[in-house]
């Protein structure tokens, strides 16, 4: 009998359009960040809670998309049965979980993580689960501190400091309540199906007094506004609260924030999986991931905060910094990429310049009163962008040939 099982909350190929171009080649849990998937930081982190041997991926994704990953899954964390479950149709963030109770309440766990795909952080489950068998609430969430301006995007909470009880939780509310946020994740004691239950019935009612019909359609439960909101009312919710590293992933550009983050984690953790500067080069500053596979030539320049990819081949002179560098890609000699992701099979031209605007905030709109947003500059696939040209601040949609300079634009 497992203690604990995990949950994965993946959505579906309707999701992740603010992730464009990058997803339209690669589902955005798939989407590799510091040499390695998405969805695989949390199964690394999942591998090292005690008693956990369970992982269920749940979406709306055609099961195909996920057959390999999950495969190679199996072998790298073989202390882990991972599955692939698929929604017959969107049903909401708890939705899903309700409907696939059966297969969580399996074997009999006493407690299950439910983890949102799209975040990427130092995951303290151990922590969580220290947390939790103190109060034994029915849920604690994950939380931690944002600047005051960014805390409406976010489900804010208000928390007793003494004991972490979560006394009001409201989504992305329109005035500031709090600077103390959720992280999207979460764990609940089993027990929480049947407030699950209940949230389904409330739904119902409130539908038939609106003298509505209640169809499939109306029958998505949402984690946060369905469930988490009764659960704090009832005082059965609580918060831990990290000053770990958190960033979300939503838009393209918050790839490269994820990144850094990661590989900095992977230099505390791990060093050995990454780059190291040989007196024969290239120079390696700070952190940085360089697939076996890459040829990378020992005049260039590289880091902090790059990922390169299967094999990538760098010219000589060649500068990079703060990128993510996808599969196959051709940097010319004495190109510059900064700020960057480079898109799969893309080339990029002898004495090019490719880069982006360091942001704050990594998740704002692509476009601002008509004007394209300062953020990240994003290649899309097989972009072709000739010698000497200068791409700044810009979104490339893939299988575009650049043979001038472009400057804040999207270009289609």
């Amino acid at each position: 009998m497992s203690t604990f099982k995990a949950v994965i909350l993946v959505g579906g190929p309707s999701r992740a359009t603010r992730f464009r171009p990058l997803s339209l080649d690669v589902p955005k849990p798939l989407f590799p960040v510091a040499g390695a998937p998405v969805v695989s930081h949390h199964l690394r982190a999942l591998s090292k809670v005690d008693g956990l041997k369970e992982v269920l991926i749940i979406g709306f994704f055609e099961d195909n998309v996920f057959s390999r990953f999950v495969d190679d899954a199996a072998t790298e964390f073989p202390n882990l049965h991972i599955r692939y479950l698929r929604e017959y149709q969107e049903l909401g963030t708890a939705g899903g979980l309700y409907h696939f109770r059966d297969e969580i309440l399996r074997g009999n766990p006493q407690q299950f993580f439910v983890i949102h795909v799209d975040i990427a952080s130092a995951f303290p489950l151990n922590e969580m689960v220290e947390a939790h068998m103190k109060h034994r609430g029915l849920c604690t969430m994950l939380g931690t501190k944002v600047p005051r301006e960014q805390a409406t995007k976010y489900g804010c909470l208000v928390a007793k400091p003494s004991t972490n009880e979560v006394l009001h939780y409201v989504e992305k509310p329109d005035s500031f309540i709090s600077d103390l946020i959720s992280c999207g994740v979460f764990l609940f004691d089993t027990a929480v199906f049947g407030e699950m239950k209940k949230a389904i019935d409330r739904k119902k009612d409130s539908t038939e007094e609106n003298d509505y019909l209640w169809t499939p359609s109306d029958d998505k439960l949402r984690l946060e506004q369905d469930l988490l909101r009764p659960l704090s009312e009832q005082h059965k919710l609580y918060v831990h609260v990290t000053e770990n590293f958190w960033r979300q992933i939503k838009t393209a550009g918050s790839s490269i924030p994820a990144n850094a983050a990661y590989l900095e984690l992977i230099k505390k953790e791990s060093p050995e999986k990454l780059a190291q500067s040989k007196p024969e080069g290239p120079e390696i500053i700070g952190a940085v991931y360089i697939h076996p596979s890459a040829h990378v030539d020992p005049t260039a320049k590289i880091g902090p905060n790059v990922s390169i990819g299967p094999r990538v081949t760098v010219g000589k002179g060649v500068r990079i910094k703060d990128s993510i560098i996808l599969d196959n890609v051709q940097l010319g000699t004495a190109s510059c990429v900064l700020h960057s992701v480079i898109g799969w099979n893309s080339k990029i031209g002898k004495w090019t310049r490719v880069e982006g605007s360091p942001a704050s905030d990594h998740n704002i709109d692509m476009m601002k009163n008509g004007v394209k947003s300062q953020s990240i500059t994003i290649l899309g696939k097989e972009v072709l962008v000739a010698d000497e040209v200068i791409v700044r601040n810009c979104i490339v949609l893939p299988h575009k040939e650049l043979k001038s300079s472009f400057h804040s634009e999207i270009l289609m």
